[in-house]
This record gives C-alpha cells, sequence and structure tokens, in this order.
C-alpha cells in the first residue's frame, strides 16, 4: 500500500490523542459519585482512530502506527522529564506547577505503556479477526467489540499496576473507567462510520487480514 496523506492524517490524530491525554490525566474530574481522570474525555478517540487503521489498512498498518504512538510518547515522556531537571530561571515561578502536572512517576509510566500496548494490539487484533467473520458487515459491532476488549485490557492494567497495593487501589475504579471509555466509543460509531467510509471510498481500500502474521513485535512485513 502507497502511504497517502490520509494515512498521514490519521496517524498523526491517533498519536495526539495518546501525548494529549498523557498531559490531562493529572487531573481528576467527577461527574456525581464517578471519579475520574480528565483522559477519559480524550483517550478514547485513539481507540476510535486505532479502529479506522485497522478496518481501512489493516492490522499491519495498524501495528506500525501503534508502535509510532509509543515511540513518540517516550520521546515526549524523557524531554519532558529533561526539561524539569534542568536549572529553571531565578524569577521564573513555575517549577513547582510544572513538576506537579509533567512529573511522571517510574511507576505511572510503565502502567501506562503497559495499558497502551496490551489494549491497543488487543483492540486492533479483535477488529480484524471479526471483520473476516463478519464478512465486513456489522461495523458497529466490531468498533464496540474490540473497544470492550481493548478498553477492558488497557484499563486494567493500567490501574493494576498504577494502584495496586496503594489504599487509592480499588476494583470498582477499573469498572467505571472501562464503561465511560466504552460508552464513548460507542456514541461516536456515526463518526466512525464517516470517517471509515470516506476514506475507503476515497483510498480505494478496504483490507481484509487473512493472511497477516499477528505477532505484535513484527513490523518490517
Amino acid at each position: 500500500m502507497n502511504i497517502s496523506h490520509r494515512f498521514v492524517v490519521i496517524a498523526a490524530i491517533f498519536v495526539t490523542c495518546l501525548i494529549t491525554a498523557n498531559v490531562i490525566a493529572v487531573k481528576v474530574v467527577s461527574f456525581g459519585p464517578f471519579i475520574m481522570p480528565a483522559a477519559v474525555v480524550i483517550f478514547p478517540l485513539s481507540y476510535i482512530f486505532g479502529d479506522v487503521l485497522t478496518e481501512v489498512y489493516g492490522y499491519r498498518w495498524a501495528r506500525r502506527v501503534i508502535w509510532l504512538g509509543f515511540a513518540c510518547n517516550l520521546i515526549f515522556v524523557i524531554f519532558t522529564w529533561v526539561g524539569q531537571v534542568l536549572p529553571p530561571a531565578s524569577f521564573w515561578p513555575g517549577q513547582e506547577a510544572y513538576e506537579s502536572i509533567l512529573g511522571y512517576a517510574p511507576r505511572l509510566l510503565v502502567a501506562s505503556f503497559g495499558g497502551y500496548l496490551v489494549g491497543e494490539f488487543a483492540n486492533s487484533f479483535v477488529l480484524s479477526k471479526m471483520k473476516i467473520l463478519t464478512k465486513g458487515r456489522w461495523l458497529w459491532s466490531r468498533t464496540i467489540g474490540s473497544t470492550i476488549i481493548g478498553q477492558g485490557l488497557d484499563t486494567a492494567v493500567f490501574i493494576t499496576l498504577a494502584f495496586i497495593g496503594t489504599p487509592s487501589f480499588v476494583l470498582v475504579m477499573i469498572l467505571y473507567h472501562w464503561l465511560a471509555k466504552t460508552v464513548i466509543e460507542a456514541v461516536a460509531t456515526p463518526f466512525t462510520y464517516a470517517v471509515v467510509n470516506f476514506l475507503k471510498k476515497r483510498e480505494s481500500v478496504d483490507t481484509y487480514d487473512y493472511k497477516t502474521n499477528f505477532n505484535p513485535f513484527r513490523i518490517s512485513d
């Protein structure tokens, strides 16, 4: 497949959603009794565009973009840390605020990266297999079904690694986050349909992964 500008745009949006989610996740928001990180409003978008990539271009290209997102996020984290340890100017009052918002604990980073890789690859794998099983019909069943699995694994891995053994860890946190992300995906289904149909028509591409190697670490084919 020749890389088009539309593919580049989708990949860029995917990576931007991922990095933005990591920045705004430090803010905790409350919707009545439901307490969640602010990233809950944007992180599901990375799954939506991940669905678009897999549905239109196939698992092999989605796999490349997932690893690209991981690499870009790692670069962001590294240089955010570099910015933190650089000596602040004597007249600049924002060092504590910088550390409060952008100072990532190693445990949270491991949890975030682990949840992301497990969830995104599971999401892409399930959607790809369901597309073959459904013979390309019922896109809604694939986007929602893959999200239930992917977001469920992502949330379980992240919250478990980040909070287990601490007073903040409760299993209901996993349930709340998982439900919120899945609901957002379901509500966005008409948008997903519109983007997928537009790309399939303009790109003349509708990939089925019949002979794809689903090893997540194989990115050369």
